[in-house]
């Protein structure tokens, strides 16, 4: 069980969650069993998987500098999954104190965690909410009385998109979110992408499979429908890349080394 040495009634332990997975692959302790073993096969299958999601990690803080650099000091992160250090609003206020952000998740463990690891400060707030139904997140109080839908916000959906399948209608719920944002808003996405899996050196396919068996399943999505959800929005440069390639800080991977992060990322301004 994870460090904290309780679980919430509501926490189901048995089967794998892909916020927790990810935690486990990040180095984190707020895991349990059941996803350390799903982990666990997806790296038997595709032993990137914590390489990505660490590159991801990095994509995440480097997009929240460029949003509050363009002047953004209202942030949404959605699917923020289990707080790891440091987290979206230490980010921000490394560029501006004052910036406001509010998490959202469905998962009653981050909700748990938030109120030791995320809420302790007075701009910042938790959600407890599901992407799935996109008009009850700025509904929530959090939102409401944190983000002023008047003024420019950043949307950070950071690998949370894949998780949501076309039948959910992936493309309306992305539509809805982003039409409720002003002019000079920002939105930072990640997402899998089944575009590399002729050129990886595992089987990403396979991995993803293994999710068929968590509380939500992996869809893997071409570059297109990627940029897709970029609707009404100008990239910033370099565009819809992997993750080592967007505004590096540290030397770029060679070809060879691009070949395990198996996504794309970006960021982009509303232009109307």
């Amino acid at each position: 069980m994870p460090d904290g040495g309780f679980t919430p009634e509501e926490i189901n332990t048995s089967i794998a969650h892909p916020a927790r997975i990810y935690d486990y692959y990040l180095g984190g302790k707020d895991n349990y069993e059941v996803d350390r073993a799903a982990a666990d096969r997806i790296l038997q299958l595709f032993p990137y998987a914590r390489a990505w999601s660490l590159s991801n990690r990095g994509f995440l803080e480097r997009a929240v500098r460029a949003v509050t650099r363009q002047g953004v000091r209202q942030i949404i992160d959605i699917g923020t999954g289990i707080p790891t250090s440091p987290n979206t609003h230490e980010v921000a206020r490394t560029v501006d104190n004052d910036v406001r952000v509010v998490y959202v998740d469905n998962d009653p463990i981050v909700a748990t965690y938030a109120d030791v690891k995320l809420t302790n400060e007075g701009n910042a707030g938790f959600a407890l909410a599901d992407l799935r139904e996109p008009e009850a997140v700025f509904e929530s109080p959090a939102v409401r009385n944190l983000i002023d839908l008047d003024e420019p916000v950043a949307l950070m959906m950071v690998a949370i998109l894949h998780f949501i399948s076309d039948e959910e209608d992936v493309a309306g719920i992305v539509s809805t979110l982003t039409r409720r944002l002003p002019k000079g808003s920002c939105l930072a996405l990640s997402h899998v992408s089944s575009d590399f899996e002729a050129n990886s050196s595992g089987d990403l396919l396979g991995a993803a499979k293994v999710y068929d068996t968590a509380t939500a399943r992996l869809n893997l999505r071409g570059r297109e429908e990627i940029l897709s959800f970029f609707d009404g929005f100008e990239l910033l440069e370099p565009g819809l890349v992997q993750a080592p390639l967007w505004r590096p800080e540290e030397p770029v991977p060679s070809e060879e080394e691009l070949r395990q992060y198996v996504g794309y990322v970006g960021v982009g301004v509303k232009s109307g």
